[in-house]
């Protein structure tokens, strides 16, 4: 793998890393390698060791990471703004750089008596490991186990290298240099970008359907469930253009393209749909709009107000039936009652690949929230339906998944 990576790769903007040092002299080289992540626009929580402490202070790496450095397991601040849990969960990768031989050794062994340890046995993230220490302590047979064990583990190894160390032995046990690991997490993450060049068109938002110049029929949509789904999309590599209805919230993606009725939405997105791979309608879009929008202000002169709807286009039927289908067609249904089979009628009846289906009227998992949880059905045949259910998350870290799966079912589709 080339070692020659920009600073400024983009496959790190954005990412959550969790850099755990543990005591060692090599822990003045992290000081280098976190100033790198930073500078690519990863954002760093820095765990530090009562060894590493020793070393070199929290405060010059919260100096360089612009965040306090977490350093005790029960630390009554942190607990109450971020819990170890939630800390764990928050993180992309935990990269630990130096590792020691005695922290190679509780992570072999699942033991979680300190923070870091304690992280790396909570987080779904991968965890990697830089090992640093002397070449006899390196290749000694207990050490050695605890390698073959890590490796089983499914962790990731970076290192280390050989050469002239710090108590003047030669040989393996050096921390790989700085510019090698932050190689080794760009090459990382873009590893996990499972859509790398695939064009993905993306509706959100709720639409606002006009009575008249003052008022409109709409829905109670955040677009908050699509514009994380935009983000985690743009993190797997894809090209996304997100359709937004209006919201309140800033655009994650550069190309977004801004509509306020089921018709606008209806033109943009088939003026671009003959380009797309994977289409994903997230938008609440309503069914039906006034047949006569009046050009002036309605008086309230009446007790009642009778207005004639029509049923605005369909677009997510349309875009899976149109001559050229993208090879992914993803619909989601927000229901109030009898979850399960309005949401397979609707993806048998509109002829989808993948739907996610959500209760709404629930106020942890309604248009408002910032939580979800989702039922994700998927048609392996005709008529046979696969289901999974996605447990309560934040919107953010169900978005990751579902992207994780619309990954698999568009490769197993391309691969056919």
């Amino acid at each position: 793998m080339s070692q020659n990576i920009q600073q400024n790769d983009s496959s790190l903007y954005g990412k959550q890393i969790i850099l755990g040092i543990t005591g060692g002299i090599a822990a003045y080289k992290s000081a280098d390698l976190l100033r790198r992540l930073i500078k690519a626009g990863a954002t760093v929580q820095v765990v530090m060791t009562k060894g590493a402490q020793a070393f070199l202070t929290p405060l010059t790496f919260q100096a360089l990471s612009g965040l306090a450095v977490r350093t005790d397991l029960l630390d009554t601040e942190s607990e109450a703004a971020m819990g170890h849990i939630e800390l764990a969960k928050w993180a992309d990768l935990v990269l630990i750089a130096p590792c020691s031989a005695d922290f190679m050794a509780k992570l072999a062994n699942g033991l979680a008596d300190d923070l870091l340890s304690t992280l790396c046995l909570a987080t779904d993230a991968p965890v990697a490991i830089a090992p640093a220490m002397n070449q006899q302590m390196y290749k000694t047979a207990v050490t050695q186990q605890n390698l073959l064990r890590l490796n089983q583990q499914q962790r990731l190894i970076w290192g280390p290298a050989s050469g002239v160390q710090a108590c003047g032995d030669q040989g393996p046990g050096r921390m790989e240099e700085p510019e090698i690991l932050f190689a080794r997490v760009a090459h990382q993450f873009k590893l996990t970008n499972t859509l790398q060049g695939i064009n993905v068109l993306l509706t959100a938002g709720p639409t606002q359907e006009a009575i008249d110049p003052v008022r409109y029929i709409g829905n109670r949509s955040s677009g908050k469930m699509g514009y994380a789904l935009a983000e985690a999309l743009q993190e797997a590599g894809a090209n996304v253009c997100l359709i937004s209805g209006p919201v309140n919230l800033p655009s994650p993606v550069a190309d977004c393209v801004k509509v306020q009725t089921a018709d606008e939405m209806y033109q943009q997105v088939f003026a671009r749909i003959a380009e797309q791979d994977i289409f994903i309608g997230c938008a609440a879009v309503a069914d039906y709009k006034v047949k006569e929008i009046a050009t002036q202000k309605i008086k309230k002169n009446d007790k009642q107000l009778a207005l004639t709807l029509i049923k605005n286009p369909d677009i997510i039927s349309e875009v899976a039936t149109f001559e050229n289908r993208p090879t992914l067609v993803v619909g989601f249904a927000a229901e109030t009652e009898n979850l399960l089979d309005n949401a397979s009628a609707k993806l048998l009846r509109k002829n989808l690949d993948l739907i996610c289906a959500n209760d709404v009227g629930s106020l942890t998992t309604g248009f408002a929230s910032d939580q979800n949880k989702i039922l994700l059905l998927m048609r392996s045949s005709e008529e046979h339906i696969e289901s999974e259910q996605l447990p309560l998350a934040s919107k953010k870290e169900l978005s990751k998944q579902i992207v994780n799966i619309i990954a698999q079912r568009y490769n197993q589709k391309k691969s056919k």
